[in-house]
């Protein structure tokens, strides 16, 4: 359904570096990088699409995150969903809910909540049942 997804960002090395752990975290690798345009992309582990994009705003303005947008990244599991949550916290996350299940979703949805340097609100969330 998605093609990509971009966030925008105000210190390339910064967000590099946060969301390169995160996405490290959740086995999803590194498609390419370039701190001279600001902009990295990550890609499934099967490769092409979807791509999950950071950069500077193309129109030169300043990132700034809109008012109940949020990004949700799904996680194989619930340990992942927990090391990711570890991980974006010790990268500079800001928490807006921790790891744990979620039943006014459904009964399985174990999610955690964060917001990136810049503010961007994410979700690392895993649907299945635990193992």
């Amino acid at each position: 359904m998605l093609s990509h997804v971009h966030v925008g960002i105000t210190d390339f090395r910064r967000a590099y570096d946060f969301y390169a752990a995160v996405m490290q975290e959740l086995g999803f690798p590194l498609r390419f990088a370039d701190p001279v345009k600001s902009w990295a992309g990550w890609m499934t582990p099967e490769g092409g699409r979807p791509l999950f994009l950071i950069g500077r705003p193309f129109d030169g303005e300043p990132a700034a995150p809109g008012n109940g947008g949020m990004i949700a990244l799904q996680a194989r599991s619930r340990e992942a969903v927990d090391r990711c949550y570890a991980r974006a916290m010790t990268a500079g996350a800001r928490s807006e809910g921790g790891p744990g299940l979620r039943p006014q979703y459904h009964p399985h949805y174990y999610g955690a909540y964060f917001r990136d340097p810049d503010g961007n609100k994410l979700c690392v969330c895993c649907h299945e049942r635990p193992a």
